[in-house]
C-alpha cells in the first residue's frame, strides 16, 4: 500500500484542479435545457481565446483521436494526397489514420530529435506544380519527443511558395501550455483534448475552423455523420449539440476556462517554460540528454530523457512507481524502453515540479544509473533567480 499523494508526471492526462473535480462532481442536467444552452453558449464563445480565434470550435464528447478523423474527413475526399511531418509517434499515429481512410499521406522523415523541417518542408511544397496536396498536417508539441514545430513558419513555407493546401495543426499537447495562434498563423484546423493543457480528464476533443476550412468541408466527399461540422454548428448556435454531449465535462471545463482566464494566458504560458527550464538543467545536471536536441524546438509541455545505453526506461519507471507512487511517461515507437518523459504541463507549482525531480532522481539513485547528483538543486536554483510574479 502506498501513501500520500499520485504524482502524475506523464505528458497527459493531467492532474485535475479541485475545483475542476467539483464542478465534475455536480449533478447532470438536463442537456436539451435552458441551464446547458446558458453553459454551452458560454464554453463555446470563451473557448475561441484559449485557441485566439475568431472562428468557431466544435466540442466532440471523444479523445484527441476523435478530433484527427474529424479535421481530416470534414475537408478532404478519398484519394486524396496530405503532406507530412515524421516528428515523432503521433504524426506516425496520424497518418495512420489518413491511410486507413484512404488519403495518400507522404511523410518528410526526421530523426524524431527535432521540430519539422521547414525547409523540407518548403522545397516539397514549391516542387508540388500540380497542387496535388490538399492539406499540410502537423503536430504542434510532439508528445513522443518533446519537440515544438514552427507553425509560423509553416504558414510562411505555404506562402512563399503561393500553395493553397489547407494547415492543420495538432496541438493535443501544448494547447494553453505553449504559446498558439489560429487566426494569426493562417491556421486551417486546430485539433486539441481535453485531458493536458486544459487541465480536464480524457472526454472532450476539438477543431478550431477556419473560414477556408469551412467553406471546403460543404463540398467534399468523405461520408461522415458523428463527425459533421455542419450539423454540430447549427445546434450549436442555439447552444445545443446534435447528439447527447459530455455534460458534466462541459461543466469541468468552464471551471477549467475560469481558471485560465483568471491567471492570464501569458503567465500560463510563462509557468510553464519556467518548469520545462528547470527540468532541462537538472536533466543536464545528472548528465543526461533530452530527446530533443534543438534548443529552439524545445518543449515546454514535456521533457523527454534518454537514458545512458544499456539501461531500460521501463525498469527505470516502475522503481520510481514503486518507491515514490510516481508515474512517469513512457518512451513510444523507436524510442520504447530508452526514454522515459516527465509531464509538465496543466495544474502544477514550483514544489510539484522539484517534487517530481526528487522523484526521478531518488530512482536513478535506486535503479544504479550512472548520474551526477544534484539536479534537484540546480533546478531550485533557476527557480528560486526566475520566480513567478505575484499580483
Amino acid at each position: 500500500m502506498q501513501t500520500g499523494r499520485h504524482f502524475l508526471q506523464i505528458p497527459g492526462p493531467t492532474n485535475t484542479p479541485l475545483a475542476v473535480l467539483a464542478a465534475l462532481a455536480r449533478p447532470v442536467i438536463d442537456h436539451r435545457g435552458p441551464e446547458f444552452q446558458k453553459l454551452a453558449k458560454d464554453i463555446l464563445h470563451r473557448l475561441r481565446f484559449v485557441f485566439c480565434t475568431r472562428q468557431p470550435v466544435v466540442i466532440y464528447p471523444a479523445s484527441g483521436t476523435g478530433a484527427w478523423e474529424a479535421a481530416l474527413v470534414n475537408t478532404l475526399s478519398p484519394g486524396d494526397k496530405v503532406l507530412m511531418v515524421e516528428t515523432g509517434w503521433f504524426a506516425t499515429l496520424w497518418r495512420r489514420m489518413a491511410e486507413r481512410l484512404g488519403i495518400e499521406a507522404e511523410f518528410i522523415p526526421t530523426d524524431w530529435r527535432q521540430g519539422a523541417d521547414i525547409a523540407a518542408l518548403e522545397t516539397r511544397l514549391a516542387a508540388d506544380k500540380a497542387r496535388a496536396f490538399k492539406a499540410v498536417c502537423i503536430v504542434h508539441n510532439e508528445t513522443s519527443t518533446g519537440c515544438v514545430s514552427d507553425i509560423g513558419a509553416v504558414r510562411a513555407a505555404l506562402d512563399r511558395t503561393g500553395h493553397p493546401a489547407l494547415l492543420m495543426v495538432d496541438t493535443i499537447s501544448s494547447l494553453a501550455s505553449i504559446d498558439y495562434r489560429h487566426d494569426e498563423w493562417g491556421v486551417d484546423v486546430t485539433v486539441a483534448g481535453s485531458q493536458k493543457g486544459l487541465m480536464l480528464p480524457p472526454g472532450l476533443s476539438f477543431n478550431a475552423i477556419s473560414e477556408k476550412a469551412l467553406a471546403i468541408s460543404k463540398t467534399n466527399r468523405f461520408p461522415r455523420s458523428f463527425w459533421d461540422w455542419g450539423e454540430m454548428l447549427a445546434a450549436n448556435e442555439k447552444g445545443f449539440f446534435p447528439y447527447t454531449p459530455s455534460t458534466n465535462l462541459l461543466q469541468g471545463l468552464k471551471v477549467a476556462l475560469d481558471l485560465l482566464e483568471e491567471e492570464g494566458m501569458e503567465q500560463v504560458f510563462s509557468r510553464h517554460d519556467r518548469a520545462a527550464e528547470a527540468t532541462r538543467r537538472a536533466v543536464r545536471h545528472w548528465g543526461f540528454e533530452t530527446v530533443c536536441r534543438v534548443p529552439a524546438a524545445y518543449s515546454s509541455s514535456l521533457t523527454a530523457v534518454m537514458l545512458p545505453e544499456g539501461h531500460s526506461a521501463d525498469a527505470f519507471r516502475k522503481i520510481v512507481l514503486e518507491r515514490s507512487n510516481m508515474s512517469l511517461g513512457n518512451g513510444l515507437g523507436q524510442l520504447a524502453d530508452k526514454v522515459f518523459r516527465i509531464g509538465h504541463l496543466g495544474d502544477f507549482s514550483d514544489l510539484m515540479v522539484t517534487g517530481t525531480l526528487s522523484g526521478v532522481e531518488m530512482g536513478l539513485a535506486a535503479a544504479n544509473i550512472p548520474y551526477k547528483s544534484g539536479g534537484v538543486q540546480v533546478a531550485m536554483e533557476y527557480l528560486q533567480g526566475n520566480a513567478r510574479a505575484i499580483p
